[in-house]
């Protein structure tokens, strides 16, 4: 195990600092300082290893989180990469953007604040990374299979390395015309800068996966012809539906969903003309939605310059400590003070938007307001509470309702469930032969690191269905049944 005593000696929680909010704001960069390596060392340390270790639970992926604190915290810095990279194939993005569900499983955490495992994983995947440790790993032999992979999203990536690996011919088709999906365009560089993705894909590359930028399903190739040429297909596609919110003014001009914010402004910051972008310079911007989506959107404004920004939640705020309907080793719902939230605005709960107010030219002056109130478990404006927010810009970030279907057509189109996902088997199948579904457009919108997970179990199924068996580790608690697999 880690420092025996490690969890005695160190009790507090350490993480790298953010850089201060006057500098990072003028700039699209990462907003952590580099970090400390004794710092780090010392937190690794704190991993007690337990007998039963809950973190693997708590992560969907099965990382073995105890071993490479072990192998952190003694300076085996090349072996903890292996260990990382033996579950999970892109420890970078889940190290910057996965809102640790291990941490909140982590047994230390019962009465101490838990092991900084987010913190450790992001610097060994760095450190390896620098260490020229992240090399290409192609197949020795190749099966004469093809797949297709429709979608180039964290759960399609994932499924494309892994069916790589095991020596199929891999395709990924995105419709945009670069490769990434939403870790490209929809996450802002002060989260992730694109250079890890860049580094990532240059490996997949190299190890022979082919990507298809600008080329979109069900347009430029239907779904017919791409079941013909290809022997399975893997739809990753995501939950892009955004959730809308249907009320009086909502046509205005100058009320968007966040993705149509988002993505230009990432965009622009990939070196795009974007014409007509929607900037939120020198606006009072009002952002609808508490959630990561709505965090994003307030530090994006914040960087061009708002003149105020006001974050409305229709719920209550979460508390700071768990609740007693959201026992450990369960992830709770907290109060999260993102560092989006660090760098300014007004963040207002129990707000109930009633309507979108608009001046003589059609354009969104200001929003309505109402408390919330809670009547026979519905959440409704409390009469006579109305209050007006100046607004510019109005970003609705309220979530995602699940997978765009338009595309398909004729026999291809997938059976939806009573959510609208598209419906899929304990082996990510279709009922429809040689297709299947892994990531949010099967599950609806989640985490990345479900997303890598399903995309990892997906390719275990195909690889499955195409030769019989497979040996492509596939995560623990998510897998391990339906495929009678453990990671290697």
């Amino acid at each position: 195990m880690a420092d025996p005593k490690g969890f005695l000696k160190t009790t507090e929680r350490e993480l790298p600092a953010r850089r201060p909010v006057p500098v990072r704001i003028m700039d699209w960069k990462e907003v952590y300082e580099p970090g400390d390596r004794a710092v780090l060392k010392r937190q690794a340390g704190r991993c007690m290893d337990c007998g039963v270790p809950f973190c693997h639970s708590g992560c969907p992926l099965g990382n073995l989180i105890p071993e490479w604190n072990d192998l952190t915290w003694r300076g085996e810095d090349r072996a903890a990469i292996e260990r990382l990279h033996a579950t999970n194939n892109f420890p970078e993005f889940t190290g910057r953007l996965c809102p640790a569900p291990c941490e909140s499983a982590c047994v230390l955490g019962i009465n101490q604040p838990a092991v900084t495992i987010k913190q450790v994983e992001v610097s060994i995947i760095d450190e390896a990374f620098e260490r020229g440790w992240v090399q290409p790993q192609p197949p020795q032999r190749l099966t004469g299979r093809t797949v297709a992979v429709v979608g180039s999203g964290p759960a399609g990536l994932a499924a494309a390395q892994q069916l790589t690996r095991a020596g199929h011919t891999v395709v990924v088709f995105e419709r945009d015309d670069r490769i990434g999906g939403l870790l490209r365009y929809g996450i802002p560089d002060f989260k992730m800068e694109k250079r890890h993705l860049e580094l990532r894909l240059q490996q997949m590359t190299e190890e022979g996966t082919r990507f298809r930028a600008g080329v979109e399903i069900g347009r430029d190739l239907s779904w017919d012809e791409l079941r013909d040429r290809y022997d399975a297909v893997l739809i990753a596609t995501g939950a892009t539906v955004p959730r809308d919110l249907v009320i009086p003014g909502r046509d205005l001009s100058g009320v968007h969903f966040a993705m149509d914010y988002l993505v230009p402004s990432n965009r622009v910051g990939a070196g795009d003309v974007v014409a007509d972008q929607i900037t939120a310079g020198g606006k009072h911007v009002v952002v609808i939605g508490g959630g990561d989506t709505g965090a994003d959107c307030i530090g994006t404004a914040h960087r061009q310059g708002a003149r105020s920004v006001t974050n409305l939640a229709i719920g209550r705020r979460p508390g700071t400590e768990r609740s007693d309907d959201q026992p450990w080793p369960t992830m709770p719902t907290l109060f999260e003070v993102q560092s989006a939230h660090e760098e300014g605005g007004e963040r207002t709960y129990l707000a109930s938007t009633v309507e979108f107010l608009g001046d003589a030219d059609g354009h969104v002056r200001a929003v309505r307001v109402a408390e919330t109130e809670f009547v026979d478990g519905r959440r409704v404006p409390r009469s006579g509470t109305e209050r007006e927010i100046p607004a510019e810009l109005v970003l609705i970030a309220m979530g995602f309702t699940g997978p765009e279907t338009g595309s398909f057509a004729n026999g291809t189109t997938p059976a939806l469930t009573e959510r609208g996902t598209l419906r899929r088997d304990d082996q990510y199948a279709t009922a429809l032969p040689g297709l299947y579904v892994a990531g949010d457009a099967g599950r609806g919108q989640s985490l990345i690191v479900w997303a890598i997970a399903e995309g990892r179990s997906a390719a275990a199924a195909i690889d499955r269905h195409l030769m019989g068996t497979t040996v492509l580790p596939a995560p623990v608690g998510v897998a391990d049944v339906a495929f009678g697999v453990q990671p290697a």
